[in-house]
Formats: structure tokens, C-alpha cells, sequence
């Protein structure tokens, strides 16, 4: 129906994310010119272009999940100091917050992702996919295939939204950008999960302290 060059062809022209332009393809059954008109729709090309002004205003929002167990802290920055108290805004970087307390994403976006990560993560997918049999021919598409669903889990903005899976979260952000007519940038953020890290006892303290004063 459609090429990867379609999609760099569209991401080119319309300055939109690729998993954004994928869609408008498939739902414009390849049609070019159709996607562009479906991103102008939904605000995504608007958003776009929108995307390399600089935005340094913005909140850091903390949210506390189940007693204490979660904590995150996140940066979102908007141009206007008068957009970051806006109502809708605030909504938004809430709705951040939980979804990093929610999801766990390790990164931003893909492009944070540490080039040594991405290839050590293709030779695991490419060994699983050689010890499931299948043909070698086809393990690269194999792995391209199951890369993407490693973004999806690692990378907030690929995933999808807590409050609408239907959505990524990158989806909700271009929508964000366009209806508050600011760029918005997810800058960064720090989750904690208490005890994470640790090596929990397995054994029972009063049996051990019995043991060691036989």
C-alpha cells in the first residue's frame, strides 16, 4: 500500500512524527497528498511546525502513587509563562506525570535511546528469532518489527496512553501543541519505585537470630 519512503517522504513534507505519518498512510490507503490533508485535519502538521521554537517556560510536576511505593518527578516546557498556568496545560503535564508512574519508560523518546542499547537489543531479538526457527531471510524484518514494540515499552512518547491506549502518548502531545497553539517539549524526567534495586530478604530475621544464638 505504501513504502518507507512514502513515510520519509511525508515526515519530510509535513515535518510530523513517523509513527503520525505511518497512520495518515494506512488511513489514506497510501494516498500522498490524502495524509498530508488527514495530518492538516489533526492538527499535526500545524504542530510540527510548531516543534523547533524554543520552549523554556513550562512546569515540573511531582506525583506520588500508592502510598508512597512510586514517586515522579517530570519537566514539561511550554513558550509562555502564560500557557503554563493554563488549566489544560496543567491538566496535561499531570497526566504525564502518571504515565511515567504507570508505564516506567526508561527514555523520552527513541532518539534518547544510547546507540549501544538499540544494538544489543537487535542481537537479542535477532538470536530469538533464529532459536524459533525462522528463516534467516526474513529475521531482519523480524527484528525491525519487534524493535518497534521495544520502543513502545521503553520510550514515553511511543507509548500508548494510560487514559486512551488507542493513543500514544506522542499523539496526545501533537494534539496538546495544536489546540493550546504552543510548542510543547516532555523535557525530561526521574522516576523512583521504592525498594527498586534492592535485594529483598527471603529469609525471616527472627529464625536467623535463633540460629545464631544456638
Amino acid at each position: 500500500m505504501f513504502t518507507a519512503a512514502d513515510v520519509k517522504e511525508l515526515r519530510e513534507r509535513t515535518g510530523c512524527g513517523m509513527m503520525d505519518c505511518k497512520k495518515a498512510l494506512t488511513d489514506a490507503n497510501g494516498d500522498m497528498e490524502k495524509a498530508i490533508e488527514l495530518l492538516r485535519e489533526r492538527g499535526l502538521a500545524a504542530a510540527a511546525k510548531k516543534a523547533g521554537r524554543i520552549a523554556a517556560e513550562g512546569l515540573v510536576e511531582a506525583y506520588i502513587h500508592g502510598n508512597g511505593r512510586i514517586g515522579v518527578l517530570v519537566e514539561v516546557n511550554s513558550e509562555t509563562d502564560f500557557v503554563a498556568k493554563n488549566a489544560e496545560f496543567k491538566e496535561f503535564v499531570k497526566d504525564i506525570a502518571m504515565q511515567i508512574a504507570a508505564a516506567n519508560p526508561r527514555y523520552v523518546k527513541r532518539e534518547d535511546v544510547p546507540e549501544e542499547v538499540i544494538e544489543k537489543e537487535k542481537e537479542i531479538l535477532k538470536t530469538q528469532a533464529l532459536n524459533e526457527g525462522k528463516p534467516e531471510k526474513v529475521v531482519e524484518k523480524i527484528v525491525e518489527g519487534r524493535l518497534e514494540k521495544f520502543y513502545q515499552e521503553v520510550c514515553l512518547l511511543d507509548q500508548p496512553f494510560i487514559k486512551d491506549p488507542d493513543r500514544t502518548v506522542r499523539d496526545l502531545l501533537n494534539e496538546k501543541i495544536a489546540t493550546i497553539g504552543e510548542n510543547i517539549v516532555i523535557r525530561r524526567f526521574v522516576r523512583f519505585e521504592r525498594g527498586e534495586g534492592l535485594e529483598k530478604r527471603s529469609d525471616n530475621f527472627a529464625e536467623e537470630v535463633a540460629k545464631m544464638v544456638k
